[in-house]
């Protein structure tokens, strides 16, 4: 068994931190974990997506089952 931690760096501040027993790894403090939280929420970063291109025809529009209509 290694005895030695594995060290890592912050992404947010860049400070050294270790991975095991932190609980806000891969951030050093609560501080880091809630500034890229705040990134998120404010749509700095974003996840890659293919968007598909909107269709020209027509959706369908399905009618009730009979005897919904009368209840609404």
């Amino acid at each position: 068994m290694n005895s030695a931690r594995k060290q890592i760096r912050c992404p947010i501040c860049g400070r050294p931190t270790t991975w095991e027993n932190n609980p806000f790894r891969p951030f050093c403090s609560e501080r880091c974990k809630l500034i890229d939280f705040g990134h998120w929420v404010d749509e700095d970063y974003a996840v890659p997506a293919e968007e598909e291109p909107l269709s020209t025809e027509p959706t369908e529009v399905h009618a009730p089952p009979s005897g919904d209509a009368s209840e609404c």
